[in-house]
């Protein structure tokens, strides 16, 4: 977001005419940036449990759901308009059962150096991952939530740091 000459807040991606553009980030400094989001799967306590017993008809689908979150990283600039494609130096999705809820917990760590952040990054990495481990799944059930998809925390950049109060 960019500020007005009112203080009022306005939207980074709608040049004066209201039209949507990309927003200029060439005169920004290359620091380093990272950003973790985080999400969940819920689903019925048997489904959990043959998932965790490798039990799905699909193979493995929390490896699958791994590799679908990090490539989705990668191609968040594809997927998200008016995204930058940014160079991302690491990706991490975390894929952690959760006897409780009953399902799966999902984190994803993005970290790049660059002139702009990659919250969308880690947001995409979590949204695919969930998305792909209900589609591994879906053959169990398919009453599965895919619940909780927020960003918990940035570094770095004008903004500053973010911390978010749930978790």
């Amino acid at each position: 977001m960019t500020q007005d000459l009112t203080g009022d807040r306005k939207l980074s991606h709608l040049n004066a005419q209201g039209e949507a553009q990309m927003v200029d980030v060439s005169h920004k400094q290359s620091t380093r940036r990272e950003a973790i989001a985080a999400g969940r799967v819920r689903m019925s306590k048997h489904t959990f449990e043959a998932i965790e017993a490798g039990n799905s008809p699909k193979g493995d689908v929390l490896g699958m759901a791994k590799v679908a979150g990090i490539m989705a990283a990668k191609q968040t600039a594809n997927l998200i308009p008016l995204c930058h494609p940014l160079p991302l130096h690491k990706i991490d999705v975390q894929i952690i059962p959760d006897a409780e809820l009953p399902g799966y917990q999902i984190r994803a760590s993005v970290a790049t150096k660059a002139e702009t952040g990659v919250e969308m990054e880690a947001l995409t990495a979590v949204s695919v991952a969930a998305l792909t481990l209900y589609d591994m799944a879906k053959a169990l059930e398919k009453s599965m939530q895919i619940e909780s998809i927020c960003l918990l925390s940035k570094t770095g950049g004008k903004s500053g740091d973010y911390l978010s109060q749930k978790d």
